[in-house]
C-alpha cells in the first residue's frame, strides 16, 4: 500500500457533545456460527418494514447461503477498499456513513483489526466515532474477545485471542445473546455451512470440541448476566471498593490480577483502583490494560509503598485488596521480609484479600542490567578514578602518619562521591569492591598482595566492602528520591504559576497563549492548541525548532479529536501516522479546545508526563469554562440593560408623544369648529400649536441620538473632542430654541479633551439644560460650567427651583410603569432624562442628581 493514513475531513460539524449519542446494539455469541449476523440482519429487516432508516456498513464475506439470503434485501453503503501487499482489503466507510446519517447501520465483527493506513486501528473504535456521530450501531462479537475474559477463554481453549474489545466499550450496550447448543453447532460446521471443508476439519479438532464449547457458552451466559443486572441496575449494589495491587516487575501477574478484578467490579456493579508499585530504576511505564477495563491508576515507587499503600485504604475505605502471590519467590527473601499480604491483615484487619497465584521471574535485574549497559565509559571512568584518587590521597595521609583507622574513612569517602555522581546502583557497588582490594593491596600487610596475615583483618576487609556497598546504594537512593522530588516540585511550581496566569487572563486567547507556553517550557518540545472547529489559537515551540503541527493535517486529526472527545494521533490507535499527540479540553460534556503536542519514537511521552499533562488540562478546561461562563454573563447583562433602553424609551416615548400630539389635535378642532375667533386668540392657539411641533422635532432628535449607540456592544464611536467646542454648540442650539432664557457657561482655564461621541454628548447637555431651564425659576439663569475631578470631567448643569426628584429617581430605575408620579412632556422629565441616562452610560460615566435648598445641581462625570 502507499503507506498513506486516512484523515478525517475537516467538515462544518459541531463538535462532539452538541447532539445525542447513538446506542450500541451488541449481538453476543460463545462461537462462530451461532447466527450472530443472521439474528442482526433479521432484526434489520423488521425494522426496515416499521420505516427505520436502516443500511448495512460491512457484513463480513463468509459465504453462508442463509446469511446472503438476508442481505441482499437490505440497503447497503460500499465498503472502502484499502491496497495491501497484493491484495485489496475492505472496511467500512465511516466518512460516508456519517455523511449519510443513517438511523442505524450493522457492522460485523467488533473485534477487527483495521487494515493498515485506516483512520482507527480497531473496529471498535471505527463504531464509537459513528456512536459520538449520534448513529445507532448494531454489531457483533463472540466471549472470547472480551478484555477481562482473555485469559480465563485461553485456559479453556488452549488459544491466546489477539483480537480483544475493552470492556467498557460495553458499558452502555445493549446485548442479545444468540444461543444454540454445541451439538448443534457441530451439527452445522459438519455441514459446512459455517466453514469450508478444510477449515471445518481443523476447527473441529482443535476449536470446536464439545467440552470447550459448553464452558465458552456457560462463560458467556454468565457475562451477559452480569452485563445486563448491571445495566439495569438489578445487581445488590453491595457497598465495595476494590483494590488492585500490581508490580512492574511481574507483567504476567499484572494482567492475570486486572482481569480477576475487572470480573468482580462488574460482578458486584462497583468502580475499583489499580495501585502501581514502580521500582526506581524502571521508567514509568502506563498499564493500557487497566483502563480498557475500566479501572483508575495509580502509580507509587517501591520505597516506602506499604504505608502508602494502607494509608490510601483507610482514607478511601477499600474493602477488598486483590493482588498476586509469587509461587516461585525465592527463600532468601521470605528470610529477610515478611510478606506483604501478611503485613496488610495486621494493618487492615477490617479488609478482605484476595491473592491471585503466579509463577514468574521478577524482571527488575533486566532493568538493572540494562541501567549498567545504559551508564557508559564516562562511569567507569568515574568509579576507577574515585579509587585511583583514594588510593592517592590514603598513601599521602599514611606518610604523614594520620593513622591507619582513617585510611577506610577516606575510601568510603570517594565512594559516596562516585555514588554521588554515577548514576544506578552498580557503579557505586564496584567502586566499593575495589576500593577493598585497594587498601588491601597497599596498606595492609603483607604489602602488594592480597593474602592477610593479621588476625581480624579480614572480617574488617568484608564489613568495609558491606559498609561500603550499604552506604553508597543508601546514597544513590537519596540522590534518585532528590531528583524525583524535584521533578514533582517544578511540576508543581509550574501549575501554582499556570493557575496565576489563569486568574489573570481575560478572554480565552490568553489562556491558550499561558498554557501553549507553560507547557512548551515544561516539555521542551512543541505545544499547539486549537479550538473546538480544528483552527490554530496559539503555537508555542523551543528556539532552534520549527513548528510541524500547523498545517492542515494535523488541524484535521484535532478537529476528529474534538468531535469524537477522544485521544487521537501519535502514540494512539487513531489517526497513528500524525506528527502530534491530541488531547481534548473537556467540560461539562463539551469540547472546549484541543491539545496538541510534537510527539514520536525518538521522543516518548512518559506516563508521568501524561497524567501531569491530564492535570494541566482540567485547570484549563475550568478556566475555560469559567470564561465562558463569564462571557455568557456579560451577554445576558447587556441583553438586559438593551432591553431596559427600550423599555426606558418606549415608557418615555408613550408619555411624551401623548401631550404634545393632543394638545396640537385639540387645538385644531377649536380652529375648525370655532368660526368666530379673535385674532390674538387664533395667534396664541397657532403659537401653542408651534410649541407642541417644536417639542416633537425635538424628541424625534432625542430618538435619532440613540441609534448612534450601537444596541448590540451599547458602546459609542468616541473621538478626542475639545470641551469648548461642546458646549459652544450647546449654547447656540439653546439660543435658538429658548432665546428669552438666561444660561451661564463657565469655561475651564485650561483647555480639555474628552473621549466622547460629540453629537449625543451635546444632545445629553442639551436636554439636561432643557429641563432645568423648563422646571427652574423662570426668572433666574442657569449655570453650566464644567472641571475636572479624581481623573473625570465633570459637567455640572445647576438651577433654582426643585425639580420633580421622584420623577428623576423613577427615571434611574427604569421608568417603573408603577409610578404614581405622571411621566410626560408637561409635567415630569419624561424622555429628555431617559436619553441623558442611556447616553452618559454607554459612554461608561456617571449621572448625578441634587435637590438642596431649593437649589437642583446636576452632574455628568465623564472618565
Amino acid at each position: 500500500m502507499d503507506g498513506k493514513q486516512h484523515q478525517p475531513e475537516q467538515a462544518d460539524r459541531a463538535p462532539a457533545g452538541d447532539g445525542a449519542r447513538g446506542k450500541l446494539r451488541v449481538f453476543f455469541g460463545f462461537a462462530a456460527g451461532v447466527g450472530k449476523t443472521y439474528g442482526m440482519l433479521a432484526e434489520a429487516h423488521e425494522l426496515l418494514l416499521m420505516g427505520k432508516n436502516v443500511v448495512v456498513g460491512y457484513i463480513e464475506p463468509h459465504d453462508r447461503p442463509e446469511t446472503n439470503r438476508l442481505l441482499a434485501g437490505l440497503p447497503q453503503i460500499p465498503p472502502k477498499k484499502i491496497p495491501y501487499k497484493q491484495i485489496v482489503l475492505t472496511e467500512p466507510d465511516i466518512d460516508e456513513i456519517i455523511r449519510q446519517a443513517p438511523e442505524i447501520v450493522l457492522i460485523d465483527e467488533l473485534a477487527h483489526t483495521n487494515a493498515e493506513g485506516s483512520r482507527n486501528r480497531k473496529r471498535y473504535q471505527d463504531i464509537e466515532e459513528l456512536l459520538h456521530a449520534g448513529i445507532d450501531v448494531f454489531t457483533t462479537v463472540n466471549v472470547q474477545h472480551i478484555e477481562s475474559l482473555n485469559d480465563i477463554v485461553e485456559e479453556v481453549t488452549g488459544i491466546e485471542v489477539r483480537e480483544t474489545v475493552p470492556d467498557t466499550f460495553f458499558q452502555q450496550a445493549t446485548l442479545k445473546v444468540i444461543d444454540v447448543e454445541p451439538d448443534e453447532l457441530i451439527s452445522r460446521l459438519e455441514q459446512g455451512k459455517i466453514y469450508s471443508d478444510v477449515n471445518a476439519q481443523r476447527a473441529l479438532q482443535n476449536f470446536f470440541i464439545p467440552q470447550k464449547l459448553d464452558q465458552l457458552r456457560g462463560l458467556a451466559i454468565q457475562r451477559a448476566s452480569d452485563h445486563i443486572n448491571r445495566f439495569s441496575g438489578k445487581t445488590l449494589r453491595i457497598q465495595s471498593k476494590l483494590l488492585t495491587i500490581v508490580d512492574n516487575g511481574f507483567p504476567r501477574m499484572t494482567e492475570k490480577c486486572l482481569r480477576w478484578t475487572a470480573r468482580l467490579a462488574q460482578g458486584l456493579g462497583t468502580e475499583w483502583v489499580v495501585i502501581q508499585i514502580r521500582s526506581q530504576e524502571s521508567s514509568m511505564t502506563k498499564i493500557p490494560l487497566a483502563e480498557k477495563l475500566g479501572a483508575e491508576v495509580i502509580s507509587i515507587e517501591e520505597d516506602g509503598s506499604f504505608e502508602t499503600i494502607v494509608e490510601y485504604a483507610k482514607m478511601t475505605g477499600v474493602t477488598d485488596i486483590i493482588m498476586g502471590k509469587n509461587l516461585q519467590q525465592p527463600w532468601y527473601e521470605k528470610i529477610f521480609a515478611e510478606d506483604l499480604e501478611d503485613r496488610l491483615l495486621k494493618r487492615l484487619a477490617d479488609t478482605e484479600l484476595h491473592l491471585i497465584p503466579f509463577q514468574e521471574v521478577k524482571t527488575s535485574c533486566w532493568f538493572r542490567t540494562r541501567k549498567v549497559i545504559e551508564g557508559g565509559g564516562k562511569d567507569l571512568f568515574i568509579a576507577l578514578g574515585g579509587v585511583f584518587l583514594a588510593t592517592i590521597v590514603a598513601e599521602l595521609m599514611q606518610y604523614l602518619h594520620v593513622g591507619d583507622q582513617n585510611l577506610m574513612l577516606m575510601y568510603i569517602f570517594f565512594i559516596l562521591l562516585v555514588a554521588r555522581v554515577t548514576s544506578g546502583y552498580f557503579w557505586s557497588a564496584l567502586a566499593s569492591i575495589l576500593s577493598v582490594l585497594s587498601f588491601n593491596w597497599f596498606f595492609v600487610e603483607p604489602l602488594y598482595s592480597l593474602t592477610v596475615y593479621k588476625q581480624g583483618y579480614p572480617f574488617t576487609l568484608v564489613l568495609m566492602c558491606v559498609v561500603a556497598i550499604m552506604i553508597s546504594n543508601l546514597m544513590v537512593r537519596l540522590k534518585k528520591q532528590a531528583e524525583t522530588a524535584m521533578e514533582k516540585e517544578h511540576q508543581m511550581e509550574i501549575l501554582h504559576e499556570l493557575n496565576k496566569q489563569y486568574v489573570l487572563a481575560e478572554n480565552r486567547q490568553q489562556i491558550f497563549e499561558i498554557s501553549s507556553t507553560y507547557l512548551a517550557r515544561l516539555l521542551e518540545r512543541e505545544v499547539v492548541l486549537f479550538d473546538s472547529k480544528g483552527q490554530v489559537k496559539s503555537v508555542h515551540f523551543p528556539t532552534g525548532q520549527s513548528t510541524r503541527l500547523s498545517s492542515k493535517e494535523e488541524a484535521a486529526v484535532a478537529f476528529w479529536t474534538a468531535k469524537n472527545q477522544t485521544e487521537a494521533g501519535n502514540g494512539t490507535d487513531t489517526l497513528v501516522g500524525a506528527k502530534g499527540f491530541y488531547l481534548p479540553v473537556i467540560a461539562s460534556g463539551k469540547t472546549l479546545a484541543v491539545l496538541g503536542i510534537q510527539r514520536s519514537k525518538q521522543r516518548e511521552l512518559e506516563n508521568d508526563q501524561l497524567n501531569y499533562l491530564k492535570l494541566v488540562l482540567t485547570q484549563m478546561a475550568a478556566i475555560l469554562e469559567q470564561t465562558d461562563l463569564k462571557s455568557e454573563k456579560e451577554k445576558i447583562e447587556l441583553e438586559n440593560e438593551r432591553e431596559k433602553v427600550r423599555s426606558n424609551l418606549l415608557r418615555a416615548v408613550s408619555h411624551d408623544l401623548r401631550s404634545p400630539l393632543t394638545a396640537i389635535s385639540g387645538i385644531a378642532e377649536t380652529l375648525e369648529d370655532t368660526v368666530d375667533l379673535k385674532k390674538t386668540t387664533q395667534k396664541k392657539l397657532l403659537k401653542d400649536i408651534q410649541s407642541e411641533a417644536q417639542w416633537l422635532i425635538r424628541m424625534v432628535e432625542n430618538l435619532l441620538s440613540i441609534t448612534r449607540i450601537n444596541m448590540d456592544t451599547m458602546k459609542v464611536n468616541k473621538s478626542a473632542e475639545p470641551v469648548e467646542e461642546i458646549l459652544e454648540a450647546v449654547y447656540d442650539h439653546l439660543k435658538k430654541v429658548y432665546p428669552d432664557r438666561q444660561v451661564e457657561v463657565a469655561l475651564p482655564k485650561e483647555m480639555i479633551f474628552i473621549q466622547v461621541d460629540p453629537i449625543l454628548i451635546e444632545q445629553a447637555l442639551f436636554n439636561l439644560v432643557e429641563n432645568a431651564l423648563r422646571h427652574g425659576q423662570q426668572d433666574q439663569p442657569v449655570s453650566l460650567s464644567v472641571y475636572q475631578e479624581a481623573g473625570q470631567t465633570v459637567f455640572q448643569v445647576e438651577n433654582q427651583g426643585e425639580i420633580p426628584l421622584k420623577q428623576f429617581q423613577k427615571i434611574q430605575n427604569n421608568l417603573s410603569s408603577t409610578s404614581e408620579v405622571p411621566v410626560d412632556s408637561k409635567n415630569g422629565l419624561g424622555i429628555g432624562l431617559s436619553i441623558v441616562k442611556t447616553i452618559i452610560h454607554a459612554h461608561n460615566g456617571k449621572m448625578e442628581m441634587l435637590v438642596t435648598n431649593g437649589r437642583t445641581l446636576a452632574k455628568l462625570y465623564l472618565k
